[in-house]
């Protein structure tokens, strides 16, 4: 049984699926594993670093796949890669089936046996593994930092000779895992934080991190199973556009990172709101690779609409690849232990997490 970490190769990504430590532990307990020259190179982990772990580095993706029964990536494989798939390998990787149909066809095809960590079940017994939560921790501080140096202002409230300047006010929508670590760095820079959220159970979380929590009567059951927000009805959603609109016209700063799994990213301010607001203030929108929470931002590029600066970033954990790939190392370690029993694989499809992950097994589209 050989688990195989071939070298990231979507442009940009800088992450990699194993770190050293955890490939070391891996081997320890019986899996070696086969690591592609320079796979962590771009996170600061060397060759070096992996044979030190005990880990053998090859020369090329084709010995990884060609030699693995478990290949481990971030993004999802490319047809290339899928092409160099023995039949009957298990891959774990991050993609929405419906985002990569066609890599889903041929990985049925190959006969590969394809898990998605991004259909983790939000279950107790899964929180070891969810790689969402641990990379949006990730692009929730990333994405202050990103307002804070685009700003041009301070973040919080200085006493010089020239006077007193006021801190900045902070506005998050949207308090999952990336708005609360949002949330937690504004305020450590020294911000006046407010949050939004159409869930009222994760006021106290808002509050307990020192921001005011903004409230505004729903009317109708905003959560879905597994603790995500859900789609509101027309009628709920326009008084919620409104609503935000009155909030961001004082902000300087406004992150958003609202999302609803397997769906377009909900529309949160609209270009009217981005009008209204002061010339200065800034919006990242953590939400641009689903649509977008900002009717105006453009993804991967940043705009300047009446004056506001808006930030569309694309990957940002990669921005962070060392200790993005740390926890996603831990991450996908844990789920192993669900896939590999006494050195073997063994898939056990009444496990809930196990079903629910598994996009292809033996020729099916388990995921449509």
């Amino acid at each position: 049984m050989k688990i195989g970490v071939p070298k990231e190769t979507v442009a940009d990504e800088r992450r990699v699926a194993l770190t050293p430590d955890v490939a070391g532990r891996l081997g320890k307990s019986g899996l070696p594993v086969h690591v592609e020259r320079a796979a962590g190179q771009a996170a600061s982990f060397d060759d070096e670093a992996y044979r030190a772990a005990g880990a053998t580095v090859v020369a090329t993706a084709a010995e990884v796949f060609g030699q693995s029964d478990v290949v481990l990536k971030v993004q999802p494989p490319s047809s290339e890669e899928i092409a160099l798939c023995r039949e009957g390998v298990a891959l774990v990787a991050v993609f929405q089936p419906s985002a990569e149909r066609e890599a889903v066809s041929q990985l049925a095809a190959r006969k590969v046996t394809a898990f998605s960590l991004a259909l983790l079940p939000r279950i107790t017994r899964a929180q070891a593994m969810d790689v969402l939560s641990s990379q949006a921790t990730v692009a929730g501080y990333k994405a202050v930092l990103l307002a804070a140096a685009a700003a041009g202002r301070f973040f919080p409230m200085l006493v010089t000779a020239a006077g007193t300047l006021a801190p900045a006010r902070v506005l998050v929508l949207g308090a999952g895992v990336a708005g609360l670590q949002a949330i937690a760095t504004a305020r450590r820079l020294g911000a006046v934080v407010s949050a939004f959220d159409v869930r009222p159970v994760v006021k106290e979380q808002v509050q307990s991190l020192g921001a005011k929590f903004l409230e505004m009567e729903i009317g109708e059951h905003a959560e879905a199973a597994g603790g995500y927000a859900k789609q509101l009805s027309e009628e709920t959603h326009r008084r919620e556009l409104a609503f935000i609109a009155q909030q961001v016209k004082d902000a300087d700063i406004v992150i958003t990172t609202a999302a609803i799994p397997g769906q377009r990213a909900p529309v949160l301010i609209t270009a009217d709101a981005v009008r209204a607001m002061k010339p200065g203030a800034v919006i990242v929108d953590l939400a641009v690779e689903t649509g977008g929470n900002c009717e105006l931002t453009e993804a991967g590029r940043e705009v300047v609409r009446n004056g506001v600066l808006l930030l569309g970033p694309l990957n940002l954990p990669s921005t962070l690849p060392q200790h993005a790939s740390q926890m996603y190392a831990r991450n996908i370690s844990s789920f192993l232990s669900q896939l590999i029993k006494d050195g073997a694989l063994r898939f056990d499809f009444d496990d809930e997490i196990v079903r629910d992950t598994c996009v292809t097994h033996a020729g099916e589209v388990r995921k449509p």
